[in-house]
């Protein structure tokens, strides 16, 4: 009897506005060699994605394609095209070989006035355009686990209403980002096994993973123990030697067992 694979591990990366143009391309090789030698990688045990700026999409994806990294986008339009000066839709990030869309980033919230209803409208034109969105929910001010677990679930709840489609629920509690450390391990596991348990009720999004986000570095995936399916990272990223550090924490997969 065979044992079925465990799911592999997660990985994104969000680059932000922090990086020049050949700055992320020079990364973006990095990142690729990378992925190319690590064994967590080649196994199959570890996934990985980038959403790099704008300008960056179509030579990044030239770069970290053949190495079986995944490309995405850091936002995209509410609509697929027409009179949205500096938008950019999902048909043409779908066309330039993007997978993933974030949306509901607490920095576009807060920055850019972004509510639930833009938030709703962006993941749905990720999900119609075959893109997968990389929904980032947490609640905005710290609180017990319990009550941010429930608070969190009834967010991905109201966002994902009458959507279907595989989605990546980045847990981003908003006290967190930017800070020294992360949640702690206790609190980051409750809220993720609460949207674990919330997403297998729903068939409409199988397929989906549940990821933390919000100062995710290395040694935390060790912490956290399954109870995430990955990370999202920012600037503990920007050194490729924080990727690779975290990606030494995930051990490849052991042959299958048969009977």
């Amino acid at each position: 009897m065979t044992s079925p694979a465990p799911s592999p591990v997660l990985l994104g990366v969000s680059l932000k506005m922090y990086f020049g143009h050949h700055q992320t391309l020079n990364w973006a090789r990095r990142i690729a060699a990378l992925a190319d030698r690590h064994p967590a990688v080649t196994s199959g045990a570890a996934r990985l994605f980038v959403l790099p700026a704008f300008p960056t999409l179509v030579p990044a994806a030239g770069i970290l394609a053949p190495y079986g990294v995944a490309l995405g986008a850091q936002d995209i339009a509410t609509e697929d095209s027409g009179p949205y000066t500096g938008e950019v839709g999902g048909p043409v990030l779908k066309e330039i070989g993007c997978r993933y869309a974030e949306v509901g980033h607490a920095e576009r919230r807060r920055l850019y006035g972004e509510g639930d209803t833009v938030v709703a409208a962006k993941t749905a034109a990720a999900l119609r355009n075959g893109l997968t969105p990389v929904l980032c929910v947490g609640e905005r001010d710290a609180s017990d686990a319990s009550d941010a677990a429930a608070r969190t679930v009834a967010e991905a709840e109201r966002l994902l209403h009458g959507l279907e489609g595989a989605v990546v629920l980045a847990y981003e509690p908003q006290w967190a980002i930017g800070a020294p450390e992360p949640a702690s391990a206790d609190h980051i596991g409750t809220v993720c096994t609460a949207l674990r348990d919330w997403l297998d009720t729903r068939p409409e999004h199988t397929g989906s993973t549940v990821v933390y986000g919000g100062s995710a570095g290395p040694g935390l995936l060790t912490r956290l123990n399954g109870t995430a399916e990955g990370l999202f990272l920012g600037r503990f990223a920007h050194d490729p030697a924080g990727v690779e550090a975290i990606l030494d924490e995930i051990r490849s997969p052991a042959p299958a067992a048969v009977a």
